[in-house]
Protein backbone atom coordinates (compact mmCIF):
# COMPACT_ATOMS: atom_id res chain seq x y z
CA UNK A 1 0.00 0.00 0.00
CA UNK A 2 3.36 2.72 0.78
CA UNK A 3 4.34 1.96 -2.47
CA UNK A 4 1.16 3.47 -4.15
CA UNK A 5 0.24 6.08 -1.77
CA UNK A 6 3.99 7.54 -1.65
CA UNK A 7 3.69 8.11 -6.13
CA UNK A 8 0.04 9.16 -5.62
CA UNK A 9 0.37 11.72 -2.86
CA UNK A 10 3.47 13.25 -5.17
CA UNK A 11 1.09 12.97 -8.34
CA UNK A 12 -1.64 14.68 -6.35
CA UNK A 13 0.33 17.34 -5.45
CA UNK A 14 0.79 18.83 -8.42
CA UNK A 15 -3.29 18.93 -8.82
CA UNK A 16 -3.72 20.82 -5.09
CA UNK A 17 -0.49 23.42 -6.56
CA UNK A 18 -2.36 23.89 -9.13
CA UNK A 19 -6.03 24.22 -8.09
CA UNK A 20 -4.90 26.41 -5.62
CA UNK A 21 -2.94 28.61 -7.84
CA UNK A 22 -5.39 29.02 -10.25
CA UNK A 23 -7.96 29.92 -7.47
CA UNK A 24 -5.78 33.14 -6.06
CA UNK A 25 -5.39 33.58 -9.83
CA UNK A 26 -9.25 34.15 -10.49
CA UNK A 27 -9.49 35.60 -6.96
CA UNK A 28 -7.24 38.42 -7.21
CA UNK A 29 -8.72 39.40 -10.90
CA UNK A 30 -12.06 39.78 -9.38
CA UNK A 31 -10.33 41.61 -6.34
CA UNK A 32 -10.00 44.06 -9.27
CA UNK A 33 -13.19 43.79 -10.44
CA UNK A 34 -12.24 41.78 -13.73
CA UNK A 35 -15.06 38.65 -12.78
CA UNK A 36 -18.09 38.24 -11.02
CA UNK A 37 -18.45 35.18 -8.50
CA UNK A 38 -20.59 33.08 -11.03
CA UNK A 39 -20.94 29.92 -10.31
CA UNK A 40 -18.00 28.24 -12.23
CA UNK A 41 -15.49 30.38 -9.85
CA UNK A 42 -17.86 29.08 -6.56
CA UNK A 43 -17.43 25.50 -8.73
CA UNK A 44 -13.80 25.85 -8.77
CA UNK A 45 -13.53 27.42 -4.88
CA UNK A 46 -15.33 23.94 -3.75
CA UNK A 47 -12.96 21.91 -5.97
CA UNK A 48 -9.63 23.18 -4.80
CA UNK A 49 -10.73 22.48 -1.42
CA UNK A 50 -11.90 19.09 -2.36
CA UNK A 51 -8.56 18.59 -4.11
CA UNK A 52 -6.98 19.88 -0.99
CA UNK A 53 -8.96 17.44 1.24
CA UNK A 54 -8.33 14.41 -0.61
CA UNK A 55 -5.09 15.12 -0.58
CA UNK A 56 -5.00 15.51 3.40
CA UNK A 57 -6.53 11.80 3.45
CA UNK A 58 -4.06 10.46 1.42
CA UNK A 59 -1.43 11.91 3.17
CA UNK A 60 -2.94 10.87 6.51
CA UNK A 61 -2.87 7.24 5.21
CA UNK A 62 0.68 7.99 3.91
CA UNK A 63 1.80 9.07 7.43
CA UNK A 64 0.39 5.50 8.83
CA UNK A 65 2.28 3.37 6.77
CA UNK A 66 5.33 5.31 6.29
CA UNK A 67 8.51 3.88 7.74
CA UNK A 68 10.46 7.26 8.41
CA UNK A 69 7.70 8.68 10.12
CA UNK A 70 7.27 4.88 12.00
CA UNK A 71 10.77 5.23 13.03
CA UNK A 72 10.05 9.13 14.38
CA UNK A 73 7.27 7.86 16.00
CA UNK A 74 9.38 5.15 17.80
CA UNK A 75 12.34 6.90 18.40
CA UNK A 76 11.11 10.82 19.22
CA UNK A 77 13.38 14.00 18.29
CA UNK A 78 16.59 13.29 17.40
CA UNK A 79 17.48 16.41 15.40
CA UNK A 80 16.34 18.34 12.81
CA UNK A 81 16.34 15.36 10.33
CA UNK A 82 14.71 13.77 7.14
CA UNK A 83 12.50 11.66 10.16
CA UNK A 84 11.75 14.94 12.15
CA UNK A 85 10.49 16.85 8.75
CA UNK A 86 8.30 14.24 8.33
CA UNK A 87 7.27 13.01 11.51
CA UNK A 88 6.22 16.29 12.47
CA UNK A 89 6.58 19.20 10.66
CA UNK A 90 5.26 18.06 7.31
CA UNK A 91 1.88 16.62 8.93
CA UNK A 92 1.60 20.40 11.17
CA UNK A 93 2.64 22.20 8.35
CA UNK A 94 0.01 20.56 5.96
CA UNK A 95 -3.18 20.20 8.64
CA UNK A 96 -2.46 24.03 9.03
CA UNK A 97 -2.43 24.91 5.51
CA UNK A 98 -6.17 22.32 4.37
CA UNK A 99 -7.33 24.17 7.60
CA UNK A 100 -6.44 27.50 6.25
CA UNK A 101 -7.69 26.50 3.05
CA UNK A 102 -11.17 25.29 4.58
CA UNK A 103 -11.86 27.80 6.18
CA UNK A 104 -11.16 30.11 3.59
CA UNK A 105 -14.16 28.63 1.36
CA UNK A 106 -16.36 28.55 3.62
CA UNK A 107 -16.16 31.76 4.85
CA UNK A 108 -16.09 32.71 1.26
CA UNK A 109 -19.08 31.25 0.06
CA UNK A 110 -20.62 32.51 3.25
CA UNK A 111 -19.90 36.26 2.08
CA UNK A 112 -22.16 38.54 0.84
CA UNK A 113 -20.51 40.70 -1.37
CA UNK A 114 -18.51 39.68 -5.23
CA UNK A 115 -15.62 41.54 -3.41
CA UNK A 116 -15.93 40.25 0.37
CA UNK A 117 -16.12 36.60 -1.68
CA UNK A 118 -12.54 37.30 -3.99
CA UNK A 119 -10.94 38.81 -0.85
CA UNK A 120 -11.67 35.84 1.22
CA UNK A 121 -10.70 33.43 -1.36
CA UNK A 122 -7.49 35.77 -1.80
CA UNK A 123 -6.22 35.52 1.56
CA UNK A 124 -7.07 32.21 3.25
CA UNK A 125 -5.64 30.66 -0.37
CA UNK A 126 -2.72 32.41 -0.41
CA UNK A 127 -1.73 31.87 3.36
CA UNK A 128 -2.30 28.18 2.91
CA UNK A 129 -0.34 28.33 -0.42
CA UNK A 130 2.70 29.58 1.15
CA UNK A 131 2.15 26.59 4.07
CA UNK A 132 2.33 24.09 1.86
CA UNK A 133 5.17 25.77 -0.47
CA UNK A 134 7.43 25.81 2.85
CA UNK A 135 5.90 22.11 3.75
CA UNK A 136 6.83 20.18 0.88
CA UNK A 137 10.31 19.04 -0.12
CA UNK A 138 11.48 20.16 -3.22
CA UNK A 139 14.64 18.36 -5.19
CA UNK A 140 16.39 21.32 -4.17
CA UNK A 141 16.02 21.27 -0.64
CA UNK A 142 18.99 20.42 1.60
CA UNK A 143 16.80 18.93 4.60
CA UNK A 144 14.49 16.39 3.14
CA UNK A 145 14.98 16.45 -1.02
CA UNK A 146 12.29 14.36 -2.90
CA UNK A 147 11.58 14.19 -6.84
CA UNK A 148 9.05 16.17 -8.47
CA UNK A 149 6.80 12.84 -9.05
CA UNK A 150 7.55 9.57 -8.16
CA UNK A 151 6.80 6.99 -10.58
CA UNK A 152 4.56 4.46 -9.55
Amino acid sequence: MYQFLLPLHSIFRWLVLISLSYSIYLSFKGKKGQFIFSNRINHIRHWTATIAHIQLIIGILLYTKSPIVQYFLKNGFDGWDENTFYGLLHIALMLMAIIVITLGSAKAKRKETDLEKFQTMFNYFSIGLLLIFIAIRWPFSPLANRPYIRPF
